[in-house]
């Protein structure tokens, strides 16, 4: 972040976890409970309830299989971009078009943005997914897609509660590229991200 900005980014890891804890509490669990764990791999733990999908959060967290960044505002956790690899989030919105679409595997995913209510339409999202990159970069980079919301051809403004990964617009300002459509209303975007270079 530029040292005029009030944010910071931060990775999810067993340290910050209290803080993207709190954030998620803060909002019901997110989408009734999710906990953020729809596009990991399916197990027992799924469908059990928030406390349990929260549970299995934490471990993931906790056994490096969970990534995101996260934006601070001070010490409070505002926002989120989760991102990992196909193994570690293999679960995806019309995962069989996608499939029957693909000619190869990117090596990253982002797969969910959330923006805190309070900070929501103030330009986080980007903030979060320029987070998500650096730490990209810093794990050695690759290529890296994300799976916005294609909103070209609509002229019904879309709440902003519902726009889970971005859009398609944003993606195109991070230097993303279209790829192809995906469902009815979202696409594939691509970006090759360059390893971090340390001096």
């Amino acid at each position: 972040m530029t040292d005029a900005s009030p944010y910071e980014i931060k990775a999810l890891r067993a340290e910050t976890w209290p803080a993207f804890d709190d954030l998620v509490v803060r909002h019901g669990g997110i989408f009734g409970g999710c906990w953020c764990i729809w596009f990991h791999p399916d197990g027992p733990e799924r469908g059990q309830g928030a406390e349990a999908n929260r549970a299995l959060k934490r471990g993931y967290v906790e056994a490096g299989r969970a990534h995101a960044a996260l934006v601070f505002d001070g010490d409070e956790a505002i926002a989120w971009c989760e991102f990992g690899t196909p193994v570690e989030l293999p679960t995806i919105h019309h995962r069989k078009q996608y499939d029957a679409t693909k000619s190869a595997d990117p090596d990253w995913r982002l797969t969910c943005i959330f923006i805190d209510k309070r900070y929501r339409r103030q330009g986080i999202t980007e903030l979060a997914i320029r987070g998500a990159l650096d730490l990209i970069a810093e794990a050695g980079g690759g290529v890296v897609e994300g799976y916005p919301h294609d909103l070209t051809d609509q002229t019904k403004k879309m709440s902003s509660s519902f726009l889970y990964n971005g859009t398609r617009s944003l993606y195109e300002r991070l230097g993303f590229t279209y790829d192809r459509p995906k469902g009815l209303k979202n696409c594939v975007m691509v970006k090759t991200v360059e390893p971090a270079v340390h001096s």
